[in-house]
């Protein structure tokens, strides 16, 4: 059994909600398995640690998720049309993982989820794929043979699978947005599976 690591950082549930929907689509696949991840929170001042272990949801990533995983579904709130800094607090400290080439050759896709249709949802999940270009990853979006990306109204990119929490804050994604993101979650399993 391979593992594809689902990894994300959610502050209100609405990116752990799309979390959930991917590992299923991952699961859809024989041979593959989520591995559903998150990062601690920062602050500018930190006076107490974040616990080991989260006390709800997923565990803490390891640098040996990394290196064990198949492929990476990669997942954050939109923050100014940009990944949240915990997300991105993550990825900074991966210099040695870029320098041994950990991720290099393994399929990765992102995703993401914001209050409003024009929140910045394509500029987020492109701004995530940044990072995962320069750790040689190969990259992967939802292709429109899927056909409710043509007819989505609510979430949901060729970029990768997205969420509108709307003025209300609400995390559970429409039922597009769902299979959006259970169709993301297969195709970069399918995609693992192909390239190992």
């Amino acid at each position: 059994m391979a593992d594809i690591l689902v990894l994300y950082y959610s502050r209100n549930g609405s990116v752990a909600a799309l979390a959930r929907q991917i590992a299923r689509g991952v699961g859809e696949v024989d041979g593959m398995a989520a591995r559903l991840r998150t990062v601690p929170p920062v602050a500018p001042v930190t006076e107490t640690a974040a616990p080991p272990v989260p006390e709800e949801g997923a565990p803490y990533v390891s640098r040996r998720d990394l290196a064990e995983c198949a492929g990476l579904l990669l997942g954050s709130p939109t923050r100014f049309g940009n990944m949240a800094a915990p997300l991105k607090h993550f990825i900074d400290g991966l210099g040695a993982e870029w320098a041994s080439g950990t991720l290099v050759g393994k399929p990765a896709a992102v995703f993401t989820s914001t209050a409003t249709m024009h929140g910045g949802q394509e500029s987020t999940l492109l701004s995530m794929m940044v990072p995962l270009l320069h750790h040689g990853c190969v990259l992967a979006g939802i292709p429109y043979t899927e056909p409710v990306l043509s007819s989505t109204r609510t979430g949901g990119t060729p970029y990768g699978a997205s969420h509108v929490a709307g003025p209300r804050d609400d995390p559970s994604p429409s039922d597009d947005e769902a299979l959006l993101a259970r169709a993301l979650g297969k195709r970069i399993a399918l995609l693992a599976a192909r390239l190992s």
